[in-house]
């Protein structure tokens, strides 16, 4: 890879992905719409470098994808993509418009390029619906999306496949379990806990909290795109994450953990006697699970930056973004209203 384009440079795993391929010295071309989720300051330590390029434009635009695709890029990271559950039952129309037709309009900007560019697409472990106890989803695992945005990034998925087949299109997809780390959009879990915690209001967990999750820290996560564009396997799909899930409430507790040693409440009770159960989410996913084996096998890639090891430092970093006024707690998505 010498010159490449991030569609979504401004999120969570984009910036993180921009700043890696910076610091390797790669050219890099960033489009992104600047919705509610752009964190556009997640790449000041890298913006006066030459080497980035950003694009402020919608992935679904036409005119905006050509602005951004600059003839010698080799590499496409396509990450623009809706990714909050939540949301997506209130509006699924979003998800539709960015995830479907944006992934499309990326896949034709692609194959009317000369030359070709190759596409690292970035999916989720959701598209295959619920894993059943003592399994895990696979390269082959069968589709069953179950929430507006799971289906969404399937079909981008399978548009993706079709520009393979049909078009002689280079591409790998990626499936993520739930990542985790600096950055992430305050309305995620890790960060709503801690907001909530330091503003003394109860911790939301959805249900009995005992749904489960492959959580991946994000510089794993971006560990594996790179190896990926890289690698350039062309019809590859690979999964990354932990070889075992988590519950959401034993996340929870770790959060509430690591809170009580570096912002312990002022009635000394532990942070985790706030976890408040909430009504479920409709349709809620109780279990994901990934099997890492193939990203291994094909990349060398394992989960290094396991919860254990990290997730204090990532605590400490929403703790001092709700310390400089940056961080609170924010109203609940995802109540679907009347259909």
């Amino acid at each position: 890879m010498k010159s490449v384009l991030v569609t979504g440079g401004w999120g969570f795993i984009g910036s993180a992905l921009v700043r890696r391929l910076i610091a390797q010295g790669m050219a890099v071309s960033v489009l992104d719409a600047g919705t509610y989720a752009a964190q556009p300051e997640a790449l000041d330590t890298v913006r006066a470098n030459p080497l980035l390029r950003e694009v402020r434009g919608d992935v679904a635009d036409a005119q905006a994808l050509a602005g951004a695709m600059d003839p010698d890029i080799d590499t496409v990271f396509h990450l623009a993509a809706e990714t909050h559950v939540d949301r997506s039952i209130d509006g699924p129309a979003a998800f539709v418009r960015t995830n479907v037709i944006g992934t499309a309009c990326v896949l034709e900007a692609v194959a009317r390029a000369t030359p070709r560019p190759f596409v690292v697409h970035m999916s989720t472990d959701e598209v295959f619906g619920e894993a059943a106890a003592g399994t895990a989803f696979g390269p082959h695992s069968p589709y069953a999306p179950r929430s507006p945005y799971a289906a969404s990034k399937a079909g981008a998925d399978h548009l993706v496949s079709a520009w393979a087949t049909t078009y002689g299109v280079g591409a790998a997809i990626a499936h993520a379990g739930n990542a985790f780390g600096p950055w992430q959009h305050p309305e995620k879990l890790i960060p709503t806990l801690v907001a909530h915690a330091l503003a003394g209001h109860p911790l939301p967990l959805y249900g009995d909290g005992g749904h489960q999750r492959a959580w991946v820290h994000v510089e794993d996560l971006v560990d594996g795109l790179m190896a990926l564009g890289h690698a350039r396997p062309a019809g590859a799909r690979v999964l990354f994450g932990p070889d075992a899930p988590t519950t959401n409430r034993a996340l929870a507790e770790q959060v509430c953990a690591a809170l009580d040693a570096m912002a312990p409440r002022a009635d000394a009770r532990p942070h985790a006697s706030a976890i408040t159960p909430v009504p479920d989410r409709p349709g809620h996913d109780r279990r994901y699970a990934v099997d890492p084996s193939a990203a291994n096998a094909l990349l060398g890639w394992r989960a290094g930056r396991t919860l254990d090891r990290t997730l204090a430092d990532v605590v400490g970093w929403y703790v001092a973004r709700a310390q400089a006024g940056l961080l609170a707690p924010r109203a609940r998505l995802g109540l679907g209203g009347a259909r």
